[in-house]
């Protein structure tokens, strides 16, 4: 199970949305004070679904098409989370002063691109495999 890239890929996931969100702040309220994901409850709500959709996903090695499946959906939530926050970053007040953005934002962005690289490994071991069932 660790030594497939797919597997390294999606710990990577689970840890970046199950722990880096309630470490880093997501933004900044104008009254100073930073807003972490366990401050919003449907937001580390969503950061949960997602860690656990990568670690359901990463046990279920031996089905490479639920594996497949599974991750498109991670990927789906993460959208959904991005575009939250690209439209809370749109509307936090202006950038004269300081920036209210928090690199917190940028968790969804990584949890894709990792996603998007487990589902090319999960293809390749699937294509891989009916390769070599036709040699049979």
């Amino acid at each position: 199970m660790i030594q497939r890239i797919q597997t390294v890929y999606l710990l990577l996931v689970a840890l970046a949305t199950g722990v880096l969100p309630f470490w880093v702040n997501l933004w900044t309220q104008s009254d100073g004070t930073a807003v972490y994901a366990q401050g919003e409850l449907w937001i580390s709500l969503a950061f949960y679904a997602s860690a656990l959709l990568a670690v359901v996903s990463m046990l279920r090695f031996k089905n490479r098409k639920s594996q497949f499946v599974l991750n498109r959906f991670n990927m789906l939530l993460n959208l959904f989370l991005l575009g939250f926050f690209v439209i809370r970053a749109l509307n936090l007040s202006g950038e004269t002063q300081v920036s209210e953005k928090g690199i917190g934002m940028l968790i969804p962005v990584f949890s894709i691109v990792f996603l998007v690289l487990a589902n090319r490994a999960i293809k390749r071991d699937e294509d891989l495999v009916k390769s070599v069932d036709r040699l049979r």
